[in-house]
This record gives C-alpha cells, sequence and structure tokens, in this order.
C-alpha cells in the first residue's frame, strides 16, 4: 500500500509539464514567440530551396536520365515548348521573321542550351508549329524567374505563342491564401458555436498558428540541407492547421470540463494535461509514426514531405502540450467566468451528455445492424479503389488562363495528344557505334500500334550513345500510354535490343511518372503494413487488449478506403463536372499516412474515456455510455472543424491539394459520424468485457503506458 501511495503522489511529466507552464506562463509564451520570431526571420534571410527529386533509382527511365547526364549532357536537359500559332500559315515570310528573330532572343537567355527551328514541325493545315528550347539544366533545377523570363522573351505582337512543358507549368504555380483563410475563418466559426466564446474559440487557433508558422519556418530552413518537394509548404498548412486545432480542442475541452466538475484552475490545467495530453501524445505519435512510414517508399520526394510532415505534428503537439497551459494561466479567468454565465443561462455538461447516453444506449440494443449497415455502405464507397488509376496530372488538367495549358491544347490541336508526353528511346552501345542499331529501334517504334511518330535518331559527340524521340498517339495521362511503354520495353524493343548488342532504355517524363507511379502502387501494401502493424502495436500497449487494437486497424482502414474510393470517383471519373484524369501518385499514400494518424486521434481520445470508466467500474457498457457521453460531442466539433479545414483545399488551384483536401475531408468525416458514433460504440458493446482482455502471459511482458489520469 506505501508503494501505491508514493506513486499516487507522484506527479507525471505531463503534469510537471502542465505545471511549469501554468507558473511560469509570460516564459513559455515568451520562448514561443521567440521561436517563432526567430525562425521565420532565419527562413526569410535564407530564402527557400525548394528541388523536387522524382528520381528513383534503378526504374528504366532513371537508368536511361542517368546515360544521357553521363555521355550525352546536352541532351540530359529539361526542355520547353514555344508553340507558335498563325491562322494565315505560319510559313508566311514575315511570321517566319518575326518567329526567327524571336528565338535568337531566347537562346541568349539563361540556362537555354540550345532552341531547336520551329519550322521543320508544322501542323497539317500549316498553321501550328512549335520548337523545342532545350536547358542546361534539369526541369526541377531550373529556376522560375528563368522560366518566366524565356515566356516573356517568347511573346510576339500579332501572333498567338505559347510556352509548354514541366519548367513552365511549375513558373506558374498559383499563390496560396485563399484556401487557408477560409478554413481558418470557418474553424473559428465552428469553435464559437462550440465554446459560445470568441476568446474560448481562438486559443486553439493561436495554437495552431505557432506551430504551423514554426514548421514552416524549419522546412524553409531545411530545404538547404535535404530535398524538400515544392509542394511542401501547403501540405504543411493543411496539416499543421487541422492537428493543431484538434490537438489544442481536445485539451482544452477537458480542462473545462474539469472547470465544470468543481476543479481548481490549476489543477483543471494540471488534469487536462495528464489525460488529454497523454491522449495528444500518443496519438501525434501515432501519426509521426505513419508519416515517417513513407521512407520506406524509397522516393526522394516523398520522403521530404514526409520528414517535413512529422516536424510539423512534432511541433504542433509540443504547442498543445507548453504554449496552451501558459495561454489557459493567462486568461483562465475570464474563461471561467465565460464558462460559469453560460452555465447559468444553458444545460450542464452531463444534461449535454444525455443525448450520448441514449445514443449508446440504443446502439447496444441493436448492435448487428449498426455494424452490417454501415459496413456494406463504407465498402461500396471504397469499392472504386480497386480501378483506381496512378499518375500525375498535366497540364491538360489546368485552367485555360495558363500557358503552359494553352500550349498543350495547341499542340494537341496540331500534331496529337501524344506530342504533349514524348518518350525519349536511349541507344547505348557500351563503347561501339549505334548508328544501325538506333536507325533499327526506330523502325520498330515506328511500326508499333499506338506510336504516332518516331523522328531520326540523333547521335550523341563519340557516336555511341543515340536517342529517338517517339510520339504516342494517346495523351500522356492515358492508360493507353502507360501500356505502350509496357510493349515498348517487354515486347519490342527488347529483341532489337538483343539483336544489334545494344542496351535500349525508355526514358522521358512520361517514362518517369509512369515509373514512379508503379513503384508506389507496387510498396504501397508494405508501406500500409508497417503503419498499421506499428500503430496497433502501440495500441496494445496502451490499452492493453487484443481485440481494441485489431479493431481500430479495420476501422481506420476502411475510413481512409472509402475517402480514396470518393477521390476516385471524382477526380479519375469525372464526378461533379471535375476533369478526368489520374489520381496523382503521391495522394493515396499521403492520405493514408495522414488519415490513419489522425484517426487515432478520434480512437484514442474515445477509448482512453472508455477506458479509464472500464477501469473504475468493470461495467463494459456503462464505459461505453460514458466514454461517448463526455468525448462524443468534442469529437464531433473536432471532426467538423478539421472537414472545413481540409475541406476548404478544395477551393485551391492545384489539383493535387484539391485531391488531398477531399480525400481528407471525407476520410475525417466519415472516420467521426460513421466510424466513431456508430461503428466503434457498436463493436465494443458485441464484444463487452471480452474487448479488453489481454492474455496473462503477455500482460506480465508488456511495458504499463497508462493513459488515464491517476
Amino acid at each position: 500500500m506505501s508503494g501505491i501511495a508514493v506513486r499516487a503522489r507522484r506527479r507525471s511529466v505531463f503534469e510537471r509539464l502542465a505545471g511549469w507552464s501554468y507558473r511560469r506562463r509570460w516564459t513559455a509564451l515568451l520562448l514561443w514567440v521567440v521561436v517563432v520570431a526567430g525562425v521565420t526571420a532565419g527562413a526569410g534571410l535564407a530564402g527557400d530551396d525548394y528541388r523536387n527529386d522524382f528520381t528513383l533509382p534503378g526504374a528504366e527511365s532513371q537508368q536511361a536520365q542517368d546515360v544521357l547526364a553521363e555521355r550525352a549532357p546536352a541532351r540530359a536537359g529539361g526542355t520547353l515548348e514555344i508553340v507558335v500559332q498563325d491562322p494565315a500559315g505560319v510559313q508566311r515570310p514575315a511570321t517566319r521573321a518575326a518567329v526567327e528573330g524571336m528565338l535568337a532572343q531566347v537562346r541568349q537567355l539563361p540556362h537555354v542550351a540550345d532552341v531547336a527551328a520551329p519550322f521543320t514541325a508544322v501542323s497539317q493545315d500549316g498553321t501550328i508549329a512549335y520548337a523545342t528550347v532545350t536547358l542546361d539544366v534539369g526541369a526541377e533545377a531550373m529556376p522560375a524567374e528563368d522560366t518566366r523570363r524565356i515566356i516573356e522573351t517568347a511573346q510576339v505582337p500579332g501572333l498567338t505563342v505559347e510556352v509548354g512543358g514541366d519548367p513552365a507549368r511549375a513558373a506558374e504555380e498559383a499563390e496560396g491564401g485563399a484556401a487557408e483563410g477560409a478554413g481558418l475563418l470557418a474553424a473559428l466559426v465552428v469553435l464559437v458555436l462550440l465554446f459560445g466564446s470568441l476568446l474560448a474559440a481562438s486559443l486553439p487557433i493561436v495554437i495552431a498558428v505557432f506551430a504551423v508558422g514554426t514548421a514552416i519556418g524549419l522546412v524553409v530552413l531545411a530545404s538547404h540541407v535535404a530535398t524538400v518537394a515544392d509542394f511542401t509548404t501547403p501540405l504543411v498548412i493543411l496539416v499543421g492547421l487541422g492537428v493543431g486545432i484538434d490537438y489544442a480542442l481536445l485539451v482544452f475541452s477537458r480542462f473545462r470540463g474539469e472547470l465544470a466538475a468543481g476543479a481548481e484552475r490549476a489543477a483543471a490545467v494540471r488534469t487536462a494535461l495528464d489525460t488529454a495530453g497523454r491522449t495528444v501524445f500518443f496519438a501525434g505519435t501515432t501519426v509521426i509514426i505513419a508519416l515517417l512510414g513513407l521512407v520506406l517508399l524509397g522516393l526522394g520526394a516523398l520522403q521530404g514531405v514526409a520528414v517535413a510532415l512529422a516536424v510539423t505534428v512534432l511541433v504542433t503537439m509540443l504547442a498543445a502540450l507548453t504554449l496552451l497551459p501558459a495561454l489557459l494561466s493567462l486568461f483562465g479567468a475570464r474563461l471561467e467566468r465565460t464558462m460559469t454565465r453560460r452555465a447559468q443561462r444553458g444545460r450542464t455538461a452531463r444534461e449535454e451528455g444525455r443525448v450520448w447516453r441514449r445514443w449508446s444506449d440504443g446502439v447496444a440494443r441493436r448492435p448487428w445492424p449498426a455494424v452490417l449497415l454501415p459496413l456494406v455502405a463504407l465498402l461500396g464507397l471504397a469499392a472504386p479503389v480497386l480501378d483506381m488509376r496512378l499518375g500525375f496530372a498535366d497540364a491538360g488538367n489546368d485552367a485555360d488562363s495558363k500557358t503552359s495549358t494553352r500550349a498543350y491544347d495547341l499542340l494537341a490541336e496540331g500534331f496529337g495528344p501524344g506530342f504533349n508526353g514524348p518518350l525519349v528511346v536511349v541507344v547505348d552501345g557500351g563503347g561501339k557505334a549505334v548508328q544501325s542499331a538506333a536507325q533499327a529501334v526506330r523502325q520498330a517504334i515506328a511500326a508499333t500500334p499506338g506510336v504516332a511518330a518516331a523522328i531520326a535518331p540523333f547521335a550523341a559527340a563519340g557516336g555511341d550513345v543515340a536517342t529517338v524521340i517517339a510520339y504516342p498517339a494517346s495523351a500522356p495521362q492515358d492508360e493507353a500510354t502507360a501500356e505502350l511503354v509496357a510493349t515498348l520495353r517487354d515486347d519490342v524493343l527488347a529483341p532489337v535490343a538483343r539483336d544489334n548488342d545494344v542496351t535500349v532504355l525508355v526514358g522521358g517524363p512520361t517514362a518517369a511518372v509512369i515509373d514512379v507511379s508503379d513503384a508506389i502502387a507496387e510498396r504501397l501494401p508494405l508501406f500500409i503494413a508497417v503503419v498499421v502493424g506499428l500503430s496497433a502495436l502501440l495500441l496494445l500497449v496502451l490499452f492493453r487488449s487484443l481485440v481494441i487494437p485489431v479493431k481500430a486497424a479495420v476501422l481506420n482502414l476502411l475510413s481512409v478506403g472509402a475517402a480514396m474510393g470518393v477521390i476516385t470517383l471524382v477526380f479519375q471519373h469525372g464526378a461533379f463536372g471535375v476533369p478526368p484524369g489520374p489520381i496523382e501518385a503521391y495522394v493515396p499514400v499521403m492520405i493514408f499516412a495522414i488519415v490513419f494518424g489522425l484517426s487515432m486521434d478520434y480512437e484514442v481520445f474515445l477509448l482512453a474515456r472508455m477506458h479509464e470508466e472500464w477501469e473504475r467500474t468493470g461495467d463494459a457498457r456503462g464505459a461505453v455510455r460514458e466514454g461517448l457521453a463526455t468525448t462524443g460531442r468534442v469529437v464531433t466539433a473536432a471532426a467538423a472543424i478539421m472537414v472545413v479545414v481540409f475541406g476548404a483545399f478544395v477551393l485551391s488551384p492545384d489539383r493535387m491539394l484539391q485531391q488531398f483536401g477531399l480525400g481528407l475531408a471525407v476520410a475525417v468525416l466519415i472516420d467521426a459520424v460513421i466510424i466513431r458514433c456508430l461503428l466503434l460504440p457498436a463493436v465494443m458493446h458485441l464484444f463487452g468485457a471480452r474487448a479488453w482482455w489481454l492474455p496473462a502471459g503477455l500482460a506480465r511482458r508488456l511495458p504499463r503506458l497508462a493513459l488515464e489520469h491517476r
């Protein structure tokens, strides 16, 4: 008994942290202000050095790029297409003179290695021509300001001139801001409705803003020492706002509950950190595990994004555990008075939980329908995932206001859709001349169904490496193009390479996209297995149960699957008038990592209260009832906030961010409404006391990581 008494008197790490932040509120606040200001100032002085690393070691497209970079560097750089249209004919002397003069100026610009003559490629009706601009750097390394100079220089009065290609598309990326602002405003409205106080509603948003500001600064600084993709910052904002508000809300709600129960303010802060704070810590750890699991995919761009988002979640978690207690110390008295006035006008906390108790009892009376009906619905929503096609959006999916999109459309109109995604076929003789072999390769490609054209081989200096440019008859995103690449590699070019004793590699940006998409699809099962396994292991240790980890894994997979099914219906099949196209290859793995981790927030928060009641009373049905009664309102509000924050990113002009926003919003909505409020309590009622069962031998070996306030 003495040991128990000593243990009861010893405060946990979370209580000590809460106590320090509460007592040293100005110190804690000042430290955060200094950190945010210092990181932001450093990032502003250093600037960003974002780089998209789409290399995929071992892929055939990467091998082709490596051969060109080593043996034919003039052919290894990125390219731009300057497309000219003249309804009266591009071969007119005046048009020829104007275009040639413009191209002469383009040749003098930075990073321009070569400009091909435009009039060797003229459309059949004679109104469209294009010139290929070869750069001395890769498309991902081309500075946006230099690309914009090329676009400006290419304009010719009286002619339609558009500039296409990946560098042009990257230079035209729209600035963010509207989606983030709309998400924050909507979140503030939900919080005001929840708490009835602008001050109380502002605290979770303040936490999110501090965390996101710090994370963005850290990501900008990290871009100088690691490869960080240029689409990382919008994702940091998206995840940081959602998670930041979510974590702060969980802690703040427990604080209000303790005050309503009559606790003194400082004690309420300590209890909130020792209960909801632990939940935030373990839930955040789960999110970080899921995000770092992306490193297993071996893709440079994804690894940088994964680490950046993991750092964002870590900073957000620290802000909820250290900055929030300081703010509660500063504004606690005003919040307490607001709560008292609201309680006098409205319902008590117990009355607010009465609806959830009745709901829990209703689910307990009909658990099987509560499990089977939503299960069938979720499986139906997830069904389109079986037909999901991964890829990357190109300029054809962008707004017509962009010159890269107009160039894409002109090329497709004049020469066919495949001219927007040429295949670069590299013929490597390994030190011997390859001219005759390259001619055989060209002939074999030209005779392949699905190929619109194949130009004559271009030999590099030395004559042991040559390239053949092949234009598919289908657009870069079309499934037919991926099938053509597979046919060329497996059936057409393999015998030609063998007969001529050369190496033939199909590369180029289109082939690289196909290779990256295939690699992600191939490695996705391992990634899912690792993330689910580690998360289940954490839940096993936390709740000391075999049923709960398995249930959590299955239910979380259902919510992710349903969300991906909705994305497939909207963006791949073109529901609601959205231009159809492939699902961005990075979206499924990123959404899985983020959603699976966030799903654990509600799982841990809800189950922690159920476990608390189970440990106290031993009544399984009562534990489910009280767990829902005390957390249902908070979980619903937190989900509503995350839905509006994530859903606001559907307003973004970027297709990838639209898919992220819709996928995350749908997943959180399904998770909170169907999973947590219906399936989870139904399953817990079905298992009853067995839900908390753990074999005695395993129980002795597992460490104890309690979530309950003791």
